[in-house]
């Protein structure tokens, strides 16, 4: 057959040939199916040990006690005085606040007391000072000092003791108008109860005794040393 007439028929085949799609179609899908790796089975995962589980729960646990145990320390640090000192309690040494120079109202046979007197008035006052003793004293000192709150100054003093028996000294120290009371030496005081008195004009209107207070040295006869104070409360 000649050449030209084997094309001639080549060609009428290819032109009459209708190519079946879906079958197409069908066997690409099969063969990309078969060239598709397959699925991996899925580890199911390993059983943990139980050893593993009880040393777990111990963790936490430990970490939670550290945790309370950090939260104690901490409420601990911050309750606690800045500066890091602790607060103690006061010695049993201290002085009381209403106990001047931290002498006590009483001492062995010796007591004292102070107030203002209820006939002062808004320009004058008198501080009344008791002083009781239960033996009798050999020696004895007795200071009223009265605050200067302002206008204060003395206008007199007494003592229901023989005066004679006593030195007697009006002095301003230390913001205070000082009255003081000496037992000269060779005379005694008897035991009983006996009163001091300091007398003094102030500046008009109520005035504050609270800063105002009373001390007494004595020497019994009989041997032996007392000491006592007290302080005044607020009066007119």
């Amino acid at each position: 057959m000649k050449d030209e007439e084997l094309s001639g028929r080549l060609r009428e085949a290819a032109e009459a040939h209708r190519p079946d799609r879906a079958r197409m179609l069908a066997r690409i899908e099969r063969g990309m199916a078969g060239d598709r790796p397959a699925p991996r089975s899925v580890r199911p995962p390993r059983a943990v040990r139980p050893w593993l589980r009880v040393a777990g729960a111990t963790a936490a646990v430990c970490g939670v006690l550290a945790a309370g145990a950090f939260a104690v320390t901490s409420a601990g640090d911050d309750a606690r005085p800045r500066g890091g000192q602790v607060a103690s309690a006061p010695s049993a040494t201290a002085k009381a606040p209403d106990s001047p120079a931290g002498l006590p109202p009483e001492d062995g046979p010796l007591w004292t007391g102070g107030v203002v007197d209820p006939n002062s008035n808004p320009y004058w006052a008198q501080s009344n000072v008791t002083l009781r003793t239960t033996e009798p004293l050999s020696a004895l000192t007795v200071e009223l000092r009265v605050a200067e709150t302002g206008g204060v100054n003395s206008t007199g003093s007494w003592r229901s003791l023989p005066e004679p028996d006593f030195t007697v000294s009006v002095d301003e120290s230390g913001g205070y108008l000082v009255y003081r009371w000496t037992l000269r030496p060779g005379r005694t005081v008897p035991a009983g109860t006996h009163t001091f008195a300091g007398q003094y004009n102030h500046a008009e209107g109520d005035r504050d005794a609270g800063g105002d207070y009373v001390t007494a040295h004595a020497v019994r006869a009989s041997g032996g040393k007392a000491a006592v104070g007290d302080r005044f409360g607020r009066a007119r």
